[in-house]
Formats: C-alpha cells, structure tokens, sequence
C-alpha cells in the first residue's frame, strides 16, 4: 500500500493520498488550504489517478482545495451531510470571519459531484476498502476512515480532527460538543487495535496502543472519567 501525506497551508493541515501502490489508481483525504500543488506534485511522483476525494469533516482548513482538485481530475467529493454546508459557507462554520487576504485566495463552493457519507459505509473505491464511522465532537458532521490490516501495513486509521497525537480536536467552535466528542472517543477510538496506525488532521503519526497508554483524554475516557478541560486541544 502507498500512503503519501504531507502538511498544507497556514493551518498545516494533513493532505493523504491513498493507493494500492505506485501507478494505481488513488483517494485524497483532506485537500485544505493551498494543497493542490502538493496533491499534484504526490500524483506525478508515485504516477497515481485519482478516482475521489474523501473528507473527515468540513473546516476550511481540510476543504479550500476540493473545487480545484476535483476539478483537475473530473472527481466526485464525499462528505457527511451535516458538514456539506461548509463548503459554500466557510465562515460560519467559525462563528468569525477568518480574513480577506484568506477568503481572497480560496475557491468557495462545492464541486461538481458531491457525495454523502453515513456512519458505517463501507466505501470500495481505488481497490481499497475505508469503513465510515460518524464522529461528531469537532463537527457535527465529522467522520473518520479505517483501513483493514494487509500484508504490508497494519490498520490504518484516518482520524481527522477527532483524534491527535497527545490531543483532540477543539469543541469551542460553531457545531463543536464535548459530550459528543467523548462518546465519539469511546464509541470509535477507543474498540480499535492498539497496532493501529493513527493518521490525524494535523501533527504525526502515532498508534492507538500509544495513545491508550499516554494521550490524557483518552485514558480518561477509557476510565469513564470524563475529560480534563485544561489538557491541550488541536485543530482548527
């Protein structure tokens, strides 16, 4: 399996593409801000054609670039349909303005082709199988993707804004609750294999084993104590 990820935009938000190896058939997760040139530049080095673009919720910061990329590729975009709104309507999903020399460089509104996700879809799309959970907590529409285990890689989880390395996502903006967050941590994150690979929105990598063992929200959540509101929180 190849996995290409890299950091875009003023957020460094985590753009992946997804494929069964170099020269197949691949999925973008997460085409924020200013990520089309790197989607570009991960297609033409591992030689992929994209078939669909997949969102784990619907912040700016994780969809500025799906007009453009699906555009470039003919491509349809998925995304829960409480979060399908954010697409045309950045800004209120922030309950602020984030700025005109921002909005100034982004292409708001949907793509051609949009497709809505629902808790557990299974979607079969570039050979691949991702499994839909709806976790809502950062947004009300977020969902995250897991991928079975393979001979060369074990399962591999798609978490969004919902779990980071050491953190969560923020809840303190339009949509945000902790109470569904700590239930979308018990009920998604929490039944997963600790040899899980755990690929976030932002920051790296880490294992579900390491976040069990360390990240205190879900040590709380695993312990039925609820969360600490002064541990850090990430995301948009």
């Amino acid at each position: 399996m190849l996995i290409a990820g890299f950091p875009a935009g003023a957020w460094g938000t985590n753009c992946y593409l997804v494929a069964p190896a170099a020269g197949e058939e691949c999925v973008i997760i997460d085409p924020g801000h200013q990520a089309a040139q790197g989607v570009e530049e991960a297609i033409g080095k591992h030689r992929l054609k994209p078939v669909a673009v997949v969102l784990t919720h619907g912040h700016i910061d994780h969809v500025a670039s799906v007009v453009p990329v699906c555009g470039a590729h003919d491509v349809p975009a998925w995304i829960h349909p409480a979060d399908r709104y954010m697409m045309s309507d950045p800004e209120k999903s922030l309950g602020r303005s984030i700025g005109m020399p921002l909005m100034g460089e982004l292409t708001v509104g949907e793509p051609d082709d949009v497709k809505e996700l629902t808790d557990g879809a299974k979607l079969e799309l570039a050979g691949l199988e991702l499994s839909v959970a709806h976790a809502p907590g950062h947004t009300k529409g977020s969902v995250t993707f897991r991928m079975p285990e393979t001979a060369d890689v074990p399962p591999v989880f798609f978490s969004g804004d919902l779990l980071f390395a050491g953190s969560i996502g923020r809840t303190d903006l339009p949509g945000g609750d902790m109470a569904e967050m700590l239930d979308s941590l018990a009920r998604v994150c929490l039944p997963l294999d600790d040899s899980t690979v755990v690929l976030s929105g932002h920051g790296p990598q880490t294992t579900i084993g390491r976040e069990r063992a360390t990240n205190p929200y879900l040590r709380q959540v695993a312990a039925g104590l609820g969360a600490d509101a002064d541990a850090p929180r990430r995301g948009m």
